[in-house]
């Protein structure tokens, strides 16, 4: 059996790799042409190109091959993925690859994501244990300085009062001139060391800020990266939920109103079904920049999972928040998209969405609760609307 994620490398000739400039041919370079005494060719040293090169056509091959086998879209995700795992950059990921093919399913587009996404999150997980480890580290070692900054500085003044008070008997004692000289030395030369432990001191200070610096940059990139949706752009659900609990004290302790609703894209599965789930994520992308362009610093805008996201609006009143999400709507609605890899019309992309006044609820969950039911709602109704809690669903207004 072939034990590789990307076996088509063995089966397949060279046309089309000779077309793409990737055809097999002799990787070793050829000998200069200059014969020896024997007739044979006399052999050189390679150029550093002539190392490389061969080696970068089979990489360029065995990531070709990857998709190929597996039926992907060339996109940035799916070749990053054929890369790590051709060149053992993800070797979990490459694992779980062999035993899906092993049992017969597919390598999908959305598998790839799901399964990218959990060693996404682990591998995020690891690295912000491992900064924050180092920043403890670091964190210790400022504090074992300034430890010893506070001991040096104990003994230099205890030292100092010393010698002080020896200046002040021997100017004090008739013909102490000589110990007060031989004093005033003692004194220059504590006074020097106390300088150049100072001096070590700021510079061992310096290194420390530097690398905590640096370490506390990528944590907040570590902290970033697990908060942010890879396919979007957007904040995802558990950042989503970190912006509910802030949102809700801000709106609480300074008067504000806040709304929290659910958006969802109408019909998902069957443009899943029907172009792929590579044109199914160009339209939540799609969605997703719509949506995105009325976040703010007051609005906040998160894919929750799937085809669905999440959308909180502080200081606007229950209605000028639908107001906002249905001009996006209808932004939507108006579309008319197209699949670009067979020119195949998606038909009318809409979405359906509710929404509810999150302060007038006794928790957070009974808000998140009441948009969820009124996103139902709205479903029900017949979709491609927006629906306050509590309130009948709006009719449709067709686009002109």
């Amino acid at each position: 059996m072939d034990q590789s994620p990307f076996p088509h490398a063995a089966r397949h000739g060279g046309g089309w790799r000779e077309w793409l400039g990737l055809a097999a041919r002799n990787e070793t370079p050829a000998a200069d042409a200059a014969d020896g005494p024997s007739g044979n060719p006399t052999p050189r040293d390679l150029t550093p190109r002539e190392v490389w090169l061969p080696a970068k056509r089979r990489l360029m091959a065995q990531v070709a091959d990857f998709l190929m086998d597996h039926d992907l879209e060339i996109l940035p995700f799916t070749l990053a993925v054929a890369y790590d795992c051709v060149t053992g950059g993800s070797p979990r990921l490459a694992q779980r690859i062999l035993e899906r093919t092993e049992k017969g399913l597919p390598i999908t587009l959305k598998w790839l994501e799901e399964a990218n996404s959990g060693q996404a999150r682990d591998a995020t997980a690891e690295a912000v244990a491992s900064l924050v480890g180092q920043l403890e580290d670091n964190l210790s070692d400022l504090g074992r300085t300034m430890a010893g900054v506070r001991d040096a500085n104990g003994t230099y003044s205890v030292a100092l009062q010393d010698h002080v008070a020896d200046l002040e008997r021997a100017g004090a004692a008739p013909g102490g001139t000589v110990p007060a000289a031989d004093l005033i030395a003692r004194l220059t030369r504590l006074t020097g060391r106390m300088l150049d432990h100072t001096r070590k001191v700021e510079a061992d200070l310096a290194g420390s800020q530097e690398r905590i610096g640096a370490l506390q940059a990528g944590l907040d990139e570590a902290r970033r990266m697990a908060n942010q949706d890879h396919l979007t752009g957007l904040p995802n659900r558990r950042a989503f939920d970190q912006l509910l609990d802030r949102e809700l004290r801000e709106a609480k302790l300074n008067g504000d109103s806040l709304c929290v609703a659910f958006c969802d894209i109408d019909n998902f599965k069957r443009i899943n079904d029907s172009h792929g789930h590579p044109a199914g994520d160009r339209v939540i992308r799609h969605v997703a920049d719509t949506l995105g362009r009325i976040a703010d610093a007051r609005c906040h805008v998160a894919r929750h999972g799937g085809e669905e996201f999440a959308v909180l609006l502080r200081g606007a009143s229950l209605a000028e928040s639908w107001a906002r999400l249905e001009a996006a709507r209808e932004e939507i609605s108006q579309k008319r998209l197209i699949n670009r890899t067979n020119d195949t019309p998606f038909g009318r992309i809409t979405f359906s969405g509710g929404i509810a006044d999150a302060l007038v609820y006794r928790s957070k969950s009974a808000a998140l609760k009441a948009a969820d039911d009124a996103l139902y709602a709205a479903k029900e109704a017949g979709r491609n609307r927006i629906v306050i809690a509590g309130e009948p669903p709006p009719p449709l207004r067709e686009a002109a």
